[in-house]
């Protein structure tokens, strides 16, 4: 169990998108089909979406409910079958892979449950890593993923290795590796599922302390107590938005 690291009080937002660009993500009539010989999988539905900068969206949704194929279209780590998804106003279904990857490298932060770190580099090199892929000069990378691991109360722990490091102070690498580009999107999945209760709430308070300085979230979860700390919660089932609803107020400031 983690002791909670002092943590920036004013998180720095992502660049601000151009004029116009109201929404971060915008789907329209997306389905994805998984054909397995004998029979087609309809993963995703004719799924309607938008989201607005600076929001702080939960998907919930049960095992096989389709909210992991929907984060892995948004995430453009997928492709849909049909229907069109824009990001930041670009229509990004139809890029290629090489495309995608740029995109995915420029413009989403990604935060996973298993975290994903480097076991051979330190906390500090597993946050630059995105700016390396990025061509950013060394300095320059080197400080803004030094500002990141400050920003997440980590400053002092960049020199260690993950196995250095508690589950609660790994995600937080993590979390300043996907903020180190200033994505438009930051795309948590299941982030708090290999912390204990303590820790999660830690990494969850963190989060609305990003969604507080602007920087648009979606967060993929089957935990109800999880996805009520998000401004809005949308229910993913059988491949279709079942409801999206605002939470709480509380929950959008990170009051409990």
């Amino acid at each position: 169990m983690s002791t909670s690291p002092a943590v920036s009080a004013a998180p720095a937002a992502p660049a601000s998108a151009p004029p116009g660009e109201e929404f971060v993500i915008r789907v329209v009539g997306l389905s994805k089909v998984y054909d397995l010989g004998a029979a087609a999988v309809h993963a995703m539905d004719g799924v309607d979406l938008t989201i607005r900068r600076g929001e702080y969206v939960a998907i919930m949704g049960p095992s096989g409910s389709g909210k992991s194929t929907l984060m892995n279209l948004v995430g453009c780590l997928d492709v849909p079958s049909s229907g069109q998804y824009f990001l930041r106003g670009k229509e990004v279904s139809r890029l290629n892979e090489d495309e995608l990857a740029e995109i995915r490298n420029r413009e989403i932060g990604f935060i996973f449950q298993n975290f994903h770190l480097l076991p051979r580099q330190t906390a500090l090199r597993n946050v630059e890593l995105p700016l390396v892929y990025a061509g950013v000069r060394t300095a320059e990378r080197q400080a803004r993923a030094l500002e990141m691991l400050r920003l997440v109360g980590l400053e002092k722990r960049g020199s260690h290795r993950p196995n250095e490091l508690s589950g609660g102070e790994r995600q937080r690498v993590a979390i300043a590796r996907a903020l180190v580009t200033r994505p438009a999107l930051l795309l948590a999945d299941e982030p708090t599922g290999n912390l204990d209760s303590r820790t999660g709430k830690e990494i969850l308070e963190l989060f609305d302390r990003l969604h507080a300085s602007g920087n648009t979230i979606l967060l993929v979860t089957h935990d109800p107590e999880v996805g009520r700390r998000a401004a809005r919660m949308v229910r993913v089932m059988d491949g279709k938005i079942e409801s999206d609803s605002m939470n709480r107020p509380q929950a959008a400031a990170g009051s409990r």
